[in-house]
Parts: C-alpha cells; sequence; structure tokens
C-alpha cells in the first residue's frame, strides 16, 4: 500500500504544478503585449514630439515670411505712394502749363479785333496795352471751371449756366470742356426744365460723343423723360447704357431705374 500511495501523491503533484505552469505562461505572455505596447507608445510619443518640432520649425518659418512679405508690401506701397505724388505734382505742373497756354491763345484770339479797333481810331485805355487788356477780362480755365461748378453747387443755377456757357467759349478744347457741357443740363435739371436739360445732354451726345460723361447724361436724360411722363423713352435711355456701359457708375442707376 505504501509505494502506490507515494505515487498517488506524486501524481496529485503533477496535476497540481500544470495550471500553476498555464498560468506562468499567461502571465508572461500579457508581460510580452505589455511590453510590446510600450515600446508602441514610446514610438508614437517620439513621433509626436518629432511632429511638434516640425510643425514649431514650420510655424517659425512661416512667420519669418510673412513678416517679409509684410516688409516688402510695405515698401512697395511707400513707393507708390511716393510716385503717385510725384505724378500728382507733375500733373498739377502740366495742368498749369496747359491753362496759361489755354489763356494766352484765347488772349491771342480775342486781341486781334481790340488791336483792329485801335487802328481804326477806337480808344483804348490810356497807358494799356490792348492785348493785355483783352486777355485781362478772361479768368484762367480752372478758376472759371471752379466758380461755375461752385454756383452749381449752391443752387445758384443760372450764374452756374453762365459760367460754364463762358468757359466753353473761352476754352472750347480742354479736357473739361465736355463736362460744362454736362453740367449745364445738371443746371436745366435742377431748374425743373427738364426739355431745355433734354436739349443740353443731346448737345453733350452729339459733340462729345467719346466723353466720360456720356453715361451720366444719358441716366440723367432719362430721368428728365421720366418727369415729362414720357417712360418709355426713358427706358430706353437706361437699356442704352446698361449695354454699351455695363460697368459703369451710371450702369447701377439704370439697372435701379429699370425696375419697377
Amino acid at each position: 500500500m505504501r509505494p502506490a500511495f507515494v505515487a498517488a501523491l506524486l501524481s496529485l503533484a503533477v496535476l497540481a504544478a500544470s495550471p500553476a505552469r498555464a498560468a506562468n505562461k499567461d502571465i508572461e505572455r500579457l508581460q510580452v503585449q505589455i511590453a510590446a505596447l510600450q515600446g508602441q507608445v514610446a514610438d508614437m510619443q517620439r513621433r509626436s514630439a518629432e511632429n511638434v518640432a516640425e510643425l514649431r520649425r514650420l510655424t517659425e518659418l512661416v512667420a519669418e515670411q510673412n513678416a517679409l512679405l509684410k516688409r516688402r508690401i510695405d515698401e512697395e506701397r511707400l513707393r507708390d505712394e511716393a510716385t503717385a505724388t510725384t505724378l500728382k505734382d507733375l500733373a498739377d505742373r502740366i495742368a498749369e502749363v496747359m491753362e496759361r497756354l489755354d489763356a494766352l491763345r484765347v488772349a491771342g484770339n480775342v486781341a486781334a479785333p481790340v488791336e483792329a479797333g485801335s487802328a481804326l481810331g477806337m480808344p483804348t485805355p490810356e497807358g494799356m496795352d490792348p492785348t493785355a487788356a483783352a486777355g485781362a477780362s478772361i479768368p484762367a480755365p480752372r478758376e472759371l471751371y471752379s466758380q461755375a461748378y461752385a454756383d452749381f453747387a449752391r443752387g445758384n443755377y443760372d450764374l452756374a449756366i453762365q459760367g460754364f456757357t463762358e468757359y466753353m467759349k473761352y476754352y472750347p478744347e480742354t479736357d473739361f470742356t465736355d463736362n460744362a457741357q454736362y453740367w449745364i443740363g445738371e443746371c436745366l435739371y435742377g431748374k425743373k426744365e427738364y426739355a431745355e436739360a433734354i436739349e443740353a445732354w443731346n448737345a453733350l451726345f452729339r459733340d462729345f460723343a467719346t466723353s466720360d460723361k456720356v453715361p451720366d447724361g444719358r441716366v440723367k436724360k432719362g430721368m428728365a423723360l421720366e418727369r415729362l411722363g414720357r417712360r418709355s423713352q426713358a427706358l430706353v435711355e437706361y437699356r442704352y447704357v446698361v449695354d454699351r456701359y455695363p460697368a459703369s457708375p451710371a450702369a447701377r442707376i439704370a439697372r435701379e431705374r429699370l425696375t419697377p
């Protein structure tokens, strides 16, 4: 009985050790998995740190590029402003020279009748040159135009019409002659003389077909026609402006007038 008993005890010991070994293997397997996961986490952390460093580097590079671009834009703006100032000064000087030339030309045109009158024995102011006497009574182009526009702005339409008419008489070929014709129409419109205003704008279209005031004149002519109860004719003017000058400020007004 004793050997059999000992064998039985050994068998029980072996059976008891088998679950223990199995549990140890599971633990080892879990430890291997945990170590692998820890390695993966460490690798991810390393890559994340590298990405953060790269992102910081790129951010700093973008900031440097933005600063450089801003500096260049500021430099270009300063150069543009300097150029614009120079061009404005040059334009003002050219305008002054042109005004003097216009005044001299007008004075020369008026001087001939005055000199002819002197040759016929007509009196002239003592001690005054006839040419100077004629030219002294004609304002410079800018002065005459500015005064006429100031009268228009104040609602002194009759004085404004007189000023613009004189401007066109004495200075028929300047850059503002067509403007003067346009503003005559505006003055007449302000006086509610709509038919006469339409005639003034028709003169603008006829005599200054390429003027930049034509689109505005067409719209205002349409408004004058509406005041006279001629809506269908006004629509023709509005459509003309929209079709011919679609990008102009006058076209925007014309589109609004076309909408009932």
